[in-house]
């Protein structure tokens, strides 16, 4: 059974910084390339960012240099490094393979940015 387990968010002032973590189970993680999405009230889910299995990664426009995905194959952890916070950040962070499983979404971890 496939685990994937958010932690780390919380609320923090805009220009704040936080690090997200996410540790999968049930899958070969060294093996999957890795994504951050996340979904702000009354939008739709979208993706923040991926890591390949070399450790490449990929930032959506709106990252703009602000924030940083890394792995850690060894404690089957991907994190998400997150500065610069703006309010429109504010969302529940997601991570899942890329591209996503539909069946892996887990609880995610909510962050909240306040002005």
């Amino acid at each position: 059974q496939v685990q994937l387990v958010e932690t780390g968010g919380g609320l923090v002032q805009s220009g704040g910084s936080l690090r997200l973590s996410c540790v999968a189970s049930g899958i070969i993680f060294r093996s999957n390339n890795m994504a951050w999405y996340r979904q702000s009230p009354g939008k739709q889910r979208e993706r923040v960012g991926i890591i390949t299995t070399n450790s490449t990664t990929v930032y959506a426009d709106f990252v703009e240099g602000r924030f940083a995905i890394s792995r850690d194959n060894t404690m089957n952890t991907v994190f998400l490094q997150m500065n610069s916070l703006k309010p429109e950040d504010t969302a529940v962070y997601y991570c899942n393979l890329w591209p996503a499983n539909v069946h892996y979404w887990g609880q995610g971890t909510r962050v909240t940015v306040s002005s």
